[in-house]
């Protein structure tokens, strides 16, 4: 059996059951191009779980993470993902995206149904896979 060799720290970060979400830039060459995804990403050498999603964070939206939980782990045979729940304390004004093409407020209709609009990208894009099955497990909890 294969075991991931990659490892990445993931936000689920909500406001008013509204879920902050990321569209990933549309490059080949990264996992989920063009998709919704949770932000965060691949831990560091000799990096916590917890060190990364604080990092990953601040780096991608300019948010400091007031609290956290842990809110479960998901594997497929590339990587490892540690998710983690974080309330989304500002608004969505006050983030600045540093790595992306877009960012949303998704609803939990919006997760149900797999996709959402994106004004920049000016069309419906998917969510990613991996982060569609996460935030189905988060909102049927």
């Amino acid at each position: 059996m294969n075991h991931p060799t990659e490892q990445v720290a993931i936000a689920i970060l909500a406001q008013n059951n509204h879920y902050l979400m990321q569209l990933r830039d549309n490059f080949p060459h990264i996992a989920h191009p063009g998709c919704w995804g949770l932000f965060g990403g691949h831990l560091e050498v000799d990096e916590s779980p917890e060190v990364a999603l604080e990092r990953e964070i601040l780096e991608e939206i300019g948010y400091q993470v007031p609290s956290f939980n842990k809110f479960g782990v998901y594997s497929n045979t590339k990587v490892l993902h540690h998710v983690f729940y974080v309330p989304l304390l500002v608004d969505l004004e006050k983030l600045i995206l540093n790595e992306g093409w877009d960012m949303g407020l998704l609803t939990a209709d919006h997760i149900r149904a797999g996709v959402c609009y994106s004004p920049i990208a000016g069309e419906v894009r998917p969510i990613g896979d991996i982060h569609h099955e996460i935030m189905m497990d988060f909102i049927n909890k």
